[in-house]
């Protein structure tokens, strides 16, 4: 092949892997809805799974209170690790590639934010950081919540 062929094929192939990781890893698979929230389209066992995972951080959460409130800072350590980023880690790749990447953000970020939790309570003992560190994780749960909706896709 002669040597002016292979740059419209490189610059053919860049494009097609940056529209590809466009449509696949960053934009997620969403609709506008009429309460100022993107809708997140998944179908039926992707929506269970995320919605579980979503009662997943609440009961821990419950738990993570109930430790502070007993200074009972193992049981908010065991609760805060139970939702860190282990449990991230059993999200399926076709799932993500649905998520939109403020949506994956928020998530990485409480995943990562309890991770931190389960830590300090270990090593600092201190309820009242513990309790501080909780709030800042419900910003991000009240954020995503005011956000997304998720929702099934429409059948035609």
């Amino acid at each position: 092949m002669k040597k002016g062929v292979w740059m419209p094929i490189l610059l053919l192939s860049v494009a097609a892997n940056v529209g590809l990781v466009y449509k696949f890893i960053l934009s997620g698979k969403t609709a506008e809805i009429t309460d100022q929230r993107t809708a997140i389209l998944l179908d039926e066992g992707e929506r269970e799974l995320v919605l579980g995972e979503m009662r997943m951080f609440l009961g821990a959460t419950q738990q993570i209170t109930a430790g502070i409130n007993a200074e009972d800072m193992e049981l908010v350590a065991k609760a805060a690790r139970s939702v860190g980023r282990a449990a991230a880690q059993e999200v399926p790749g076709s799932l993500m590639g649905k998520l939109p990447v403020e949506f994956k953000k928020l998530g990485f970020a409480t995943h990562g934010g309890f991770d931190q939790l389960a830590m300090d309570a270990e090593q600092m003992g201190d309820p009242a950081h513990a309790l501080e560190q909780l709030s800042g994780l419900l910003n991000n749960c009240v954020a995503c919540h005011a956000a997304y909706q998720i929702r099934q896709p429409a059948v035609d």
